[in-house]
């Protein structure tokens, strides 16, 4: 079994309203993917002022196993022309809400209009209180991981190809 600090335990929602913005402050992020097989993806990510590596690895449920490494931005830059499918363009807002925090990332690029919020859980079962801006789940519907959107992008009402 991997160690705990590899495992990812996430679930995505869809964010209705602006009444999480009070205050946030974001961080553009470019991500784009460099492999892709049936059990998982090798991303390659520039957020801010940093590059970062990572391996995502299937498991089970919201679980997964994710390996990620600080590199040079100038490396995660030039790596990012060499990624299959569009750029995934962000920003990222952190908000805390009632002991937990909301990644919520607002979609520009080929994917403007979509804001998701995603909340990392110690537990598959851990208990959260839901803001009131929270929409429908998506976590388990597989269109709305970024690897997905670098390929089907969506465009507000339906999917691309």
């Amino acid at each position: 079994m991997p160690a705990p600090e590899t495992l990812e335990i996430e679930r995505k929602f869809l964010v209705t309203g602006d009444a999480w913005r009070h205050g946030a402050r974001g961080r553009p992020i470019r991500q784009g993917y460099l492999a892709r097989t049936r059990r998982g993806v090798v991303r390659v990510r520039s957020y801010g002022d940093r590059g970062f590596l990572t391996v995502k690895s299937e498991r089970s449920g919201f679980t997964r196993n994710e390996y990620e490494y600080e590199i040079p931005l100038v490396h995660a830059e030039e790596m990012l022309t060499l990624c299959e499918g569009a750029l995934i363009e962000k920003t990222r807002y952190r908000v805390a809400h009632r002991g937990h925090t909301w990644e919520i990332d607002v979609f520009g690029g080929a994917n403007t209009g979509l804001v998701v919020a995603e909340i990392e859980l110690a537990a598959e079962d851990e208990p959260f209180a839901r803001p009131a801006w929270l929409g429908a789940e998506v976590t388990a519907d597989r269109r709305y991981r970024n690897a997905q959107l670098s390929l089907h992008p969506y465009d507000g009402a339906t999917w691309r190809s």
